[in-house]
């Protein structure tokens, strides 16, 4: 355990990063008052289907001004994203050990619609810490700028625009993914891969997915 807190942005079914660093450390700073940058886990998550790696995004609505703190960003549905992504997830996960354990639980957010985005990934990690069997120990920021001493920040370290991970103590523990045969084994993917596929080991693979060392 990492006595010091750290600091994330917050995600969309986040990636096994996320939740490998979030186990390791006592206290969780979530970032809610900075502004929403695009491209991001924000508001997309990443799975593996027959095909290759898939990227789910949510749309957004895009405010009059450039810049949108993510606590207030609200998701749009002008389009019917959320029975896509669904479909998709179904798709390629439908034939993985655990799928059928979890579905019930997680089909509910593609059903509902939450106004802001930040709110609705606040439920999610609710419900993944609900199989974890974990606390949620999530804490909002109250200022941009007033980062917790002693904080490890991670805000934006667990991203898709990073070529190389800055988080060196972060090693993805392989596991058994539905196309391994097809791809070898694709780490970091979205928390519900490793759900998916490992099912109540998926704690222990996360456990297993870091070097205090490094």
């Amino acid at each position: 355990m990492d006595n010091r807190a750290l600091l994330l942005s917050t995600a969309y079914f986040a990636p096994v990063h996320f939740y490998t660093r979030y186990l390791y450390h006592s206290e969780v700073y979530l970032e809610q008052f900075e502004n929403f940058p695009k491209q991001t886990y924000r508001n997309r998550c990443l799975i593996l289907g027959g095909n290759g790696p898939i990227s789910l995004v949510i749309p957004v609505v895009k405010g009059r001004g450039p810049k949108i703190l993510i606590k207030d960003l609200q998701i749009s549905y002008d389009e019917n994203w959320q029975r896509n992504h669904w479909q998709t997830i179904v798709s390629a996960y439908n034939s993985s050990p655990y799928f059928e354990y979890y579905q019930d639980e997680l089909y509910p957010f593609f059903e509902s619609k939450s106004k802001y985005l930040l709110d609705f990934n606040l439920k999610i990690h609710e419900q993944l810490c609900d199989f974890f069997e974990i606390d949620n120990k999530i804490r909002l920021t109250e200022d941009f700028e007033k980062v917790p001493e002693n904080t490890f920040n991670l805000r934006d370290g667990i991203s898709p625009k990073l070529k190389h991970n800055p988080d060196t103590a972060f090693q993805a523990q392989p596991y058994t993914q539905v196309f391994s045969d097809k791809y070898g084994f694709m780490p970091d993917l979205s928390i519900l891969d490793l759900l998916f596929n490992e099912g109540p080991n998926a704690y222990t693979i996360l456990l297993q997915s870091i070097n205090p060392n490094m």
